[in-house]
């Protein structure tokens, strides 16, 4: 059966199974009855966590962890290379403790990795990732996912963050879970967990094996094609391209606006990768092709080495590109145990890239919807956060100062 690009109307649900990224519409009532969650897992219709079974008794048959992945707060990840989902738990605005929420998703969080913890995988109810599909209420299965991963240890996989909302501080959750390595579950097994019995015969092997030797099974889906056209560079959201336009415009008014993007462009990548431990930047009258030249750390404090990286940065609107001239620079420059990174607020012209990709050449690309989305990621998701970060660590000075 091809299941590509595989749609299942409202009526079939209740009989569906589910397939890896299949989009299931919802109904057309205009009421919380068109939810498509609802009929095809049994459980809540609203909500990021939603649950069969009883949370008190202790007895939850399977939880749906659903997100829009559109919470510039808490934003939620799929990385489909990796098969590792990031999400956030629900308490989400101050005020409250941090597992005192209404549907009480951040105690299911507790539950299931201190379960994972201690090797009791037998209380962990298999989780459902959906997130929101192209129209209406429509949702598309994106996995079936057990809390935690293969190199993750018990420090990094349930982490409570601290988050600052109106001059209040509280916490949340931010949980890691193992999308499997499973492309069909089969409506028999749903059936079977709403009757308690998770290791049926229906039951995916992946999900199996798991709950009997604790073996992590990921989806891995690299990326067929590693380079990206210029609209898939650019801000494919409102915020996101607020945010662009927040930097752009600073540094086009800025005094010192080349050298100051460099050091931006740096500190962007620090964000994007804590393991950059330091740079230099180039002097005006030694620019060379790279903007600054940092060190990047491979291993853990104690036992580690360091590999060198140079990076290009460019400030530019959006609707001018970087071709070839700017990007051969950097590549021209790159040394034994160097990598490169070319930063630019807008795009590379697709040839170029493609270019860059198929000769091997060691450099990464970040453009203008990666430097709105390291931001947002970083806490930076409102215009005047952007703004005051840019004014604090890159004031404008004179260039002769």
């Amino acid at each position: 059966m091809d299941i590509s690009n595989k749609v299942f109307s409202f009526g079939q649900l209740t009989s569906s199974d589910l397939i890896l990224d299949a989009n299931y519409e919802g109904g057309s009532q205009k009421n919380a009855g068109d939810d498509p969650i609802s009929k095809l897992m049994g459980c809540g219709n609203q909500g990021g966590f939603r649950y069969k079974g009883s949370l008190t008794e202790g007895n939850i048959e399977l939880c749906v962890l659903y997100s829009e992945l559109s919470d510039p707060d808490w934003p939620d990840t799929l990385d489909s290379e990796s098969g590792i989902f990031t999400y956030f738990g629900d308490n989400k605005k101050p005020g409250y403790r941090l597992s005192d929420t209404k549907k009480k998703g951040n105690l299911i969080l507790e539950h299931a990795f201190s379960s994972l913890h201690m090797g009791k995988r037998d209380l962990i109810p298999p989780f459902f990732v959906f997130t929101k599909g192209a129209k209406g209420r429509d949702v598309i299965f994106r996995g079936l996912a057990i809390p935690g991963a293969k190199a993750m240890n018990q420090g990094n996989d349930l982490i409570a963050l601290w988050k600052t909302k109106n001059g209040q501080r509280f916490q949340n959750y931010r949980a890691s879970f193992t999308i499997l390595n499973a492309g069909c579950i089969p409506r028999a097994w749903i059936r079977d967990l709403w009757m308690r019995d998770p290791l049926s015969g229906n039951a995916p092997i992946q999900w199996k094996n798991w709950r009997n030797t604790g073996e992590y099974n990921p989806l891995l889906a690299p990326k067929a094609k590693r380079y990206r056209t210029k609209t898939e560079q650019l801000p494919s959201t409102e915020l996101e391209d607020k945010i662009l336009k927040s930097v752009v415009s600073y540094f086009k008014s800025h005094q010192d606006r080349e050298y100051a993007f460099q050091k931006c462009a740096a500190e962007l990548a620090r964000l994007m990768d804590s393991n950059i431990i330091g740079y230099d930047l180039s002097r005006y009258w030694r620019d060379g092709g790279r903007d600054a030249v940092g060190k990047y750390r491979i291993g853990t404090e104690d036992t580690s080495i360091t590999v060198d990286f140079a990076l290009e940065a460019k400030c530019k609107g959006k609707d001018s590109g970087s071709g070839v001239k700017e990007t051969s620079r950097l590549i021209s420059r790159l040394l034994y145990r160097q990598f490169g990174l070319f930063v630019t607020t807008s795009y590379v012209a697709e040839q170029t890239y493609k270019e860059i990709v198929e000769d091997l050449h060691p450099v990464i690309i970040i453009t203008g919807r990666d430097v709105a989305n390291i931001l947002i990621r970083a806490g930076y998701n409102t215009e005047d956060s952007v703004h005051q970060w840019l004014e604090v660590s890159f004031p404008s000075r004179d260039k002769n100062g």
